[in-house]
């Protein structure tokens, strides 16, 4: 890496040991015979001014929850049906799932739970490794929420704060505070979940490595079992980007150092890199990195950056990834983004998953 692509020592040596990690965590699953599950609920409290995942502000769009479950749940049968039926998928086994967003705790205990039996009823369990609810947002946790999500099995969450900076959260758009992270963490402890996540964003509006530095302090306190740092994406359709005059004034500092110190921290306190992505129009060039403690890794997050095995996407905006078994070509098939259209074309997103060997050329 370092002769070849002009890597730096500690970067090759990052993404030695990520890649080191990802193998043994592989090969303790049979991924070449198993796929994931993917369902996203394209919802949340608020828009984060960097984010363009098609997620739609529940309180404006209270209308179309409704519609959105009843046209999920009938993807998720329909997709369990081709599942079952299909010449490929069905000697799989379904090995992790992932309920994802947009923040999936936006929706009420009451209509998450509908979506998790619905996904239990016709997908087969038995040989689920991992199921992961991204809680999300603070803002959007109950104790009602959680104690529904650990009653349904739901072995890992995660609980966003992205920092821990009141100023930032209120510039940035997110309708929390971080009294409400502890409460949300200390409640999930409470409830019994041992294996929580946390993300955190390096270059938010406004923000430097001292602001940074303080979010690591505000972690420590808490100790989640990983730690997932992304770097800013300066997306096409973010409002950061789209209205950058509201953020003249503001910034940021050296995101170099902010990884820095997630580097420094995550050694200190016993995490290891277990996966690593970039994205485009990334700040600085830089990477997104999971840090996890021994036996607590997120394999749904291998899986889906390593394209070893089909994930199966549902819900607005979710995109499926099949791999061919002769080559392990893969390619995607996608769901519309906007809510209202998933609702009124969701015969059009399961007939697409029913002919997804036309990717192939097949």
């Amino acid at each position: 890496m370092k002769e070849k692509y002009y890597c730096s020592e500690e970067k090759a040596s990052l993404a030695a040991r990520t890649a080191a990690l990802e193998y043994q965590l592989l090969d303790g699953i049979d991924y070449k015979n198993g796929y994931s599950l993917y369902v996203g609920i394209p919802f949340c409290p608020s828009i984060c001014n960097y984010c363009t995942f098609g997620s739609h502000p529940i309180g404006k769009f209270s209308d179309l929850v409704e519609p959105y479950i009843e046209a999920l749940c009938k993807e998720i049968e329909s997709s369990a049906v081709i599942c079952a039926n299909d010449s490929v998928l069905s000697k799989r086994k379904l090995e992790t799932v992932y309920i994802g967003g947009g923040t999936p705790t936006a929706l009420e205990a009451e209509q998450l739970h509908r979506i998790i039996s619905c996904i239990k009823k016709y997908f087969d369990w038995d040989s689920v490794h991992e199921f992961t609810v991204e809680a999300g947002r603070p803002d959007s946790i109950t104790e009602e929420k959680l104690q529904m999500l650990k009653k349904a099995g739901v072995g890992r969450i995660s609980i966003n704060p992205q920092s821990f900076v009141e100023r930032t959260l209120e510039l940035i758009g997110r309708s929390h505070t971080t009294k409400q992270v502890f409460e949300a963490f200390e409640t999930a402890r409470r409830i019994g979940f041992d294996n929580i996540n946390m993300d955190l964003i390096a270059g938010l509006t406004g923000e430097d490595a001292e602001d940074f530095g303080y979010t690591l302090e505000c972690v420590r306190m808490i100790m989640p079992e990983s730690l997932t740092v992304h770097t800013l994406a300066q997306k096409r359709a973010a409002r950061l980007t789209t209205s950058p005059e509201l953020y003249e004034e503001y910034g940021h500092g050296n995101v170099t150092d902010m990884l820095a110190l997630a580097a420094e921290f995550t050694k200190d306190n016993g995490y290891r890199p277990y996966y690593m992505y970039r994205q485009k129009n990334m700040t600085d060039n830089l990477e997104n990195v999971g840090y996890s403690k021994a036996g607590k890794e997120c394999l749904y997050n291998i899986l889906i950056m390593e394209e070893v095995q089909p994930i199966l996407a549902l819900g607005a905006g979710a995109s499926s990834k099949f791999v061919r078994e002769t080559d392990g070509r893969f390619g995607r098939i996608e769901n519309v983004k906007n809510v209202r259209e998933y609702v009124e074309r969701i015969d059009e997103m399961i007939e697409r998953k029913k002919n997804y060997g036309t990717i192939f050329g097949q």
